[in-house]
């Protein structure tokens, strides 16, 4: 499935947000967001699939895309748009289980990148590579591997998503630069939606016009 346009992941956590999760989502689209995904892992899988079904509902009028961190059977039952597997997951059993449309994406770390790389080929359509910068949603998360490991991980065959401390436009442009397909937030769409305005624009053109949201 290609990524959705910009592809600005926003990754979810309830606990950085001053209001509930489908709150922040109206804001997110909004502001032109098009792709959110469900992390919260700590939620049971009751309330993590209502709460994926209220996001879902939020997204469609804006033509966006809501996955969901974690489980791909969890992710068939919401019917979300795809998953999000973590470091070690198995992208050909996600993929076998949600099909060929679905948007599936691993999270790779410099230390396993080679390896995880190598085996979600033809399986998956987006890898996260983390940290590229310090992140105050995540302090002590590291090491960081900057957009030199950005660089030493794209033109592998599969898009790579930069993830950690991307908080300003000139963030966003270093890691294009470095051959990031797009980048993911979470900290700072939580605390502030607007906020993602100038990341949203250094990765072009948003589609729909983005609006306020108070």
């Amino acid at each position: 499935m290609p990524l959705p346009e910009p592809s600005l992941l926003v990754v979810t956590d309830r606990r950085l947000a001053d209001r509930p999760l489908p709150e922040i989502a109206d804001c997110l689209f909004a502001s032109g967001l098009r792709w959110l995904s469900l992390r919260d892992k700590d939620l049971p899988d009751a309330e993590r699939l209502e709460l994926a079904r209220a996001l879902m509902a939020r997204a469609r009028p804006w033509d966006a895309c809501v996955t969901l961190h974690g489980d791909p059977t969890l992710a068939a039952a919401a019917g979300a748009d795809g998953v999000h597997l973590p470091s070690g997951g198995d992208p050909a059993a996600a993929r076998a289980l949600l099909g060929r449309d679905a948007l599936i994406g691993l999270s790779v770390h410099d230390s396993d990148g080679g390896a995880a790389i190598e085996r979600a080929s033809g399986q998956v359509d987006y890898v996260t590579l983390s940290p590229v910068f310090p992140s105050a949603s995540k302090p002590g998360y590291g090491p960081c591997l900057g957009t030199a490991g950005v660089r030493h991980w794209v033109g592998r065959g599969v898009p790579v998503i930069a993830l950690g401390g991307i908080d300003r436009a000139g963030a966003v442009a270093e890691c294009r630069a470095a051959g990031a397909a797009g980048v993911a937030v979470m900290g700072l769409a939580m605390r502030d939606p607007q906020a993602l305005a100038p990341l949203l624009a250094a990765l072009g053109p948003a589609g729909n016009a983005a609006q306020r949201c108070g």
